[in-house]
């Protein structure tokens, strides 16, 4: 059956992209006039262009987004928002899960090199050279910096595609550091489907389906130091962890 089905997901795939393309290349001219008032706000305008795209690629790929809120979430409060990270949708389906709040996403130095989307990105995303310490602490400082600016922060704590049948990979640091230190609370959000609508193997895996976001309860770190890091980490891990099994993920190899 998979072999019957594989031409089509390479079709599917090819129709995507070829539409995605299209649409950057309209709204292009808005994100360079975007990029002309500054990483405030011309950054917001230009997550609001993102939003607009992600919402008409989601109805051009057939996807069918729902956030779902385990408990309340406060629009008007920053975050450290951190994801599970196993899918190239992650980022759209970011730009679905988090609205009406600003944010900046910690993303992947190496994907500026895209023609146009590459201009788009790094007025978009902070990014981080995960090889270089000290442009891993640039990043840090920025991220940093846009939280002292009244905006949140979104990062993946396994800092690559999760390629294990484990729920999660093991956590970076950074996230829970900058958390710490700007005594930010960290909002962890699942996502259960980008494994199947285009999986980290090879980006002609698109697929139409359903998306869901997952938002779990609040972790707060008022009064938490560094020595706390370790705890932090564990219990975000483990709540994460816990929410993914309970929630069937494909990904997860019982045995």
């Amino acid at each position: 059956m998979k072999q019957l089905i594989f031409p089509f997901r390479i079709l599917f795939s090819l129709y995507g992209f070829i539409l995605f393309i299209v649409l950057l290349l309209l709204l292009f001219p808005l994100v360079i006039l975007a990029s002309l008032f500054g990483k405030i706000r011309g950054g917001n305008f230009i997550y609001k262009i993102c939003q607009f795209w992600a919402d008409s690629m989601m109805i051009i790929w057939g996807i069918r987004h729902r956030n779902i809120f385990e408990s309340p979430h406060d629009k008007n409060k920053q975050y450290v928002f951190i994801f599970n990270h196993i899918s190239y949708m992650d980022i759209p389906i970011i730009m679905k899960a988090i609205r009406k709040q600003p944010f900046r996403i910690l993303g992947k130095s190496e994907m500026a090199k895209i023609p146009v989307f590459g201009f788009l990105y790094q007025h978009a995303v902070v990014m981080v050279d995960r090889s270089n310490a000290v442009k891993r602490a640039e990043s840090v400082a920025k991220l940093k910096a846009f939280i002292r600016k009244g905006i949140s922060v979104v990062i993946a704590p396994e800092g690559t595609f999760n390629m294990t049948a484990n729920p999660l990979k093991e956590f970076y640091d950074g996230a829970f550091k900058i958390a710490i230190e700007t005594q930010t609370p960290i909002k962890p959000i699942l996502f259960l489907d980008t494994f199947h609508r285009m999986h980290y193997k090879s980006i002609f895996t698109l697929s139409p389906g359903r998306s869901r976001a997952i938002y779990l309860e609040e972790i707060s770190v008022e009064g938490l130091t560094l020595d706390d890091l370790p705890f932090l980490k564990k219990k975000v891990y483990d709540l994460m962890e816990s929410k993914l099994i309970a929630y069937q993920v494909s990904w997860i190899n019982p045995s």
